[in-house]
């Protein structure tokens, strides 16, 4: 197995970067945050999950064992594949689709290209219990990402943008910067 892969990136395009470790040069798959920002001779160093198939070895790669450990986790749901799982972990951060998850919010993850709602209700339904575990060891996410995923949320309850805008305004500075504090105290705006 291959765990990790330190080199030059040689080269990259839209979903993968080729890096060139003592003279080999491996492709390997990536999140479009990671490709669109390699720089061709710069070092990197991703962890990497090698899939090996009847027709095909591929490497995907990524740059905390946290997000490579993630998208084991997506991958172990049937009928999501390690193409559908980068897709996921190329358009949701780590923190939001944690919260999708615990908080039974498919919908966040019918957004993402491929993703039906039959697939997001099952991705939430066999990792509720598995994400809840890791939820006190995943990274916390800052401010701005957790009021914009309760924006998202309650545009999703039905609220247009200016009620969701004050409703967030108006979350006590004291509140933890976790997804379900903030959301609870942004509802309790509507309660008033």
């Amino acid at each position: 197995m291959i765990a990790s892969v330190r080199g030059t990136v040689e080269a990259s395009g839209a979903d993968y970067v080729i890096i060139v470790a003592q003279g080999v040069g491996y492709q390997i798959f990536t999140t479009s945050t990671v490709a669109t920002s390699a720089v061709e001779g710069s070092d990197l160093h991703l962890h990497t999950v090698l899939i090996v198939r009847e027709d095909a070895m591929t490497l995907f790669g990524f740059p905390s064992l946290h997000e490579r450990d993630l998208f084991n986790l997506i991958t172990s749901v049937s009928g999501i594949g390690p193409r559908l799982g980068l897709a996921i972990l190329s358009h949701l951060s780590i923190d939001r689709l944690r919260q999708a998850v615990l908080n039974k919010q498919p919908e966040l993850l019918t957004r993402v290209p491929g993703i039906g709602k039959k697939s997001a209700e099952k991705i939430v339904f066999e990792l509720r219990d598995k994400l809840r575990g890791t939820a006190a060891s995943a990274p916390a996410g800052d401010a701005i990402e957790v009021d914009a995923d309760v924006m998202e949320a309650l545009l999703t309850f039905g609220y247009n943008q200016s009620e969701a805008q004050a409703a967030i305004a108006a979350i006590p500075a004291d509140t933890a910067h976790e997804f379900e504090e903030r959301m609870r105290a942004a509802l309790a705006y509507f309660m008033r």
